[in-house]
């Protein structure tokens, strides 16, 4: 059966004024102009777009879906302006949620008018005898109430403890997994599902879920393996291997995609955990934590690429970024270039990246899997970047246009629950960023979000990402108000809007404006949304 869309404007490099789509069997079997489509197809299932704007699908490139879950269906702190505000949203949630543990995310302290953290007396104050999670939104830190630290022998000693301020490192861990610990099935289930259908209702369908020992463990993540869902899960496990053969073993035991996301070098520039060459401007003297040195990250890439087996990292900070690059450089100079390029590394975030780093990565064919959103939040000359690092530092942070200039390959993801998962709102934060000459075309981060996604995860057939006969139909529906006319000023890329250029046209997308709204999702010719 065919299905043939009419009456719309639908986003193909092959045909960029066409208004029809015909899908066979799962798959684009046509585009063109509405009337030689209806005769085209005579027998087809008619679908008026009614003007609506058809483009592919969006990929994200980084979610942690139980733990966006479980944000979308229990304690959101992220729209907390202050620490009153934050303690008003907990005691609301413990009056209507009696029992059981308390799993909150988001709050952050950057941005209050009294700059300071939840303490663990705060959240006792608020809950009492029952154990309590509040996660900071960057994930690398949480403050924990006394019922739950009691829960985990020995956490005085762990790295990273403090009686009274948020818990970093190891002691963060070990909490985390204990009020992991205090969910149920029934809960964690619902969480993945509700996280699932909000990716879908964002016209994404597909993510890259980025699992790990130290994240959600190995039980949260079979289990969202046997999750029956329309959107498609490409799954990354963090934990380092020492050998070719540990890390085959570890993929074949998780079942994952590769040996890549959240491999913890560093932690977060909002928690201070991020691992800088120099100290932080607001901590004197402070420089982050450091989780896995060169040397261990080096044995890690080695044994993945002897495997033929994807690793990357989450990294941040200069000296983690530093520690990465040098250690791909004796992999390469071991293996060669192609072996490391054939694997697809990949590095998560990838926030302070030199000119020079930047081309040996573009190089080496090293893909960096990036949140644009996270210069929306704390870009710019007064934001947390600043605060943490001085202006002068946090100006180089996120440099979309220096990466695509030297050849890396992008992909662009949320870190849901970390950002919004609403992937429109990214692709205007690359193509916004807060420091001029950073930002890259709306339609480079666009292809970021979609083709760049897919070949991330491995996908690379040339078609997938883009709506061309041949290619598979995944594709999402919009509302949009009106299309872009030009590229900003800075951008790396230029395009044409002349329509010869047959460059096809995308919504607009200037800070203001309406972003599109979602009115259907499909997957390989199969709703999955709307």
């Amino acid at each position: 059966m065919t299905t043939l869309l009419l009456n719309g404007r639908v986003h193909s490099p092959a045909q960029p004024d066409a208004t029809a789509l015909a899908v066979r069997d799962g798959t684009v079997a046509w585009l063109g102009s509405d009337d030689v489509g209806r005769a085209q197809f005579p027998q087809a299932e008619i679908v008026d777009l009614d003007g609506a704007f058809v483009a592919p699908a969006f990929v994200d490139s980084h979610v942690h879906l139980t733990a966006t879950g479980l944000s979308l269906i229990g304690l959101d702190l992220r729209h907390a302006g202050s620490l009153r505000e934050c303690l008003d949203l907990l005691e609301q949630y413990v009056r209507t949620h009696p029992g059981g543990v308390i799993w909150g995310h988001g709050w952050d302290e950057s941005g209050w008018p009294e700059p300071v953290a939840p303490s663990t007396e705060d959240i006792d104050a608020v809950v009492g005898p029952h154990a309590a999670y509040l996660a900071r939104v960057d994930v690398h830190s949480a403050v924990a109430s006394s019922a739950l630290r009691d829960l985990v022998p020995g956490l005085a000693d762990a790295a990273g403890y403090h009686p009274q301020r948020p818990l970093t490192a190891d002691a963060h861990h070990r909490v985390r997994a204990a009020a992991r610990a205090g969910l149920t099935a029934a809960q964690r289930g619902q969480a993945r599902r509700a996280a699932l259908d909000a990716a879908a209702a964002h016209g994404v369908v597909a993510v890259h879920e980025c699992a790990g020992p130290e994240i959600g463990g190995l039980d949260d993540w079979l289990d969202l393996r046997r999750t029956e869902h329309g959107v498609q899960i490409f799954g990354y496990w963090g934990e380092a291997a020492t050998d070719a053969a540990h890390a085959r073993d570890l993929l074949d035991r998780t079942g994952a995609h590769g040996l890549a996301g959240d491999l913890f070098v560093d932690g977060a520039l909002g928690s201070r955990t991020a691992w800088l060459s120099r100290p932080y401007a607001d901590a004197p003297g402070e420089c982050g934590n450091t989780y896995l040195d060169e040397d261990a990250v080096a044995t890690h890439l080695s044994a993945c690429t002897e495997a033929g087996i994807t690793a990357g990292f989450h990294v941040i900070g200069d000296a983690a970024v530093g520690a990465v690059v040098s250690a791909l450089a004796g992999v390469v100079a071991r293996f060669g270039a192609p072996a490391v390029a054939r694997c697809g590394h990949r590095l998560e975030h990838l926030e302070m990246v030199t000119a020079e780093q930047a081309a040996q990565l573009g190089a080496w064919g090293v893909i960096a899997s990036m949140q644009p959103h996270f210069d929306a939040l704390w870009g710019g000359p007064a934001g947390m970047y600043a605060r943490r690092l001085g202006s002068d530092r946090a100006a180089g942070l996120n440099p979309f246009a220096l990466l695509a200039s030297q050849g890396v390959p992008l992909a662009f993801g949320s870190d849901s629950p970390v950002t919004s998962m609403d992937p429109w709102s990214s692709v205007r934060a690359a193509s916004h960023h807060q420091t001029p000459g950073s930002a890259i075309s709306l339609r480079a981060a666009f292809a970021a979000a979609t083709r760049g996604a897919w070949r991330a995860a491995g996908v690379r057939d040339g078609v997938t990402g883009t709506l061309v006969p041949g290619a598979p139909a995944s594709y999402a529906v919009w509302e949009a108000d009106g299309f872009e006319v030009s590229a900003p000023a800075d951008s790396v890329q230029r395009w044409s809007t002349d329509p010869r250029s047959r460059v096809p046209a995308l919504p607009r997308l200037s800070p203001g404006d309406p972003l599109p709204r979602c009115r259907q999702t499909v997957h390989r010719g199969v709703v999955i949304h709307g």
